[in-house]
């Protein structure tokens, strides 16, 4: 059960810790809503994992005309659709289709901004923590509170905020326009890859016909090569065969002086 005074995590971490893509993608996150930490975009995971969770299960329990499963299905999009996450004629395939964006969209850091309110998301944070922002007659200090679809349009200064003067060098201008904050579209990797071939191809100069490919080119050296091992072995035997010549040359040409001794010898004992 664990000790009721400290509450359970409200969140799930990632299972492995060095994942290059995912950090990216956080970074990002955190980067455009002016987030403190990552622990901001997990609890938005985790929200969202339930909310699919569910629809998973009521998706299958649904084709058995089962009247509960189709009165939890009709709960869950009708508190999702006061929580603006989703359109009022929308099905369970939509609860799917959603993404952290979603969830994070929903928070009061980012209405503040969107609203008006501050000049960036940061700010947005910061004013508050600080207890200048109030939602409808109650002040709200959490960055991460879900605004409602009612609740919405309630959102402003708080009664004794300085920030009531409109002359306050922190808020901003009369003529400041917040800019939407897009959402990540996702792509399939093999998309990528075929946009970037044609990015390259297009990037790439008209290719000279008198250049050979690079295929005709490794033939080519592939081919003088081989010639230039033929000449070497011809030029090889060439030597072998003058050498053995002479050592038959040679070889002839010694045997006749002792025979021209013997003789001389032998004539000399003769007229002796």
């Amino acid at each position: 059960m664990g000790k009721p005074k400290f509450s359970r995590k409200k969140y799930v971490t990632p299972s492995h810790p060095w994942q290059q893509d995912r950090i990216k993608d956080e970074n990002e996150l955190i980067k455009k809503y002016g987030l403190k930490n990552k622990r901001e975009i997990w609890k938005a995971e985790t929200k969202l994992r339930t909310y699919r969770g569910q629809a998973r299960e009521l998706l299958a329990k649904v084709e058995t005309s089962d009247q509960q499963s189709k009165k939890e299905s009709q709960q869950l999009l009708n508190s999702l659709n006061k929580m603006n996450i989703l359109a009022a004629n929308s099905n369970l395939d939509d609860v799917l289709a959603l993404d952290t964006e979603s969830v994070l969209s929903r928070r009061l850091q980012t209405l503040t901004y969107l609203k008006g309110l501050s000049n960036t998301p940061n700010q947005a944070r910061q004013l508050i923590s600080h207890g200048h922002i109030a939602v409808g007659n109650r002040r709200v200090t959490v960055p991460g509170y879900m605004v409602s679809k009612e609740e919405e349009k309630q959102i402003g200064y708080t009664q004794d905020s300085s920030l009531n003067d409109a002359m306050h060098p922190a808020r901003p201008r009369s003529d400041f326009k917040t800019s939407p904050i897009p959402k990540k579209q996702v792509q399939d990797k093999t998309e990528k890859k075929q946009e970037e071939k044609k990015e390259e191809t297009q990037q790439k100069p008209d290719a000279e016909p008198e250049k050979p490919a690079e295929k005709d080119i490794k033939e080519n050296t592939s081919e003088v090569k081989q010639e230039q091992k033929t000449e070497n072995i011809e030029k090889t035997t060439q030597k072998q065969e003058e050498e053995k010549k002479e050592d038959t040359e040679k070889q002839e040409e010694k045997p006749q002086e002792p025979i021209k001794e013997e003789k001389n010898v032998k004539e000399e004992k003769g007229d002796n």
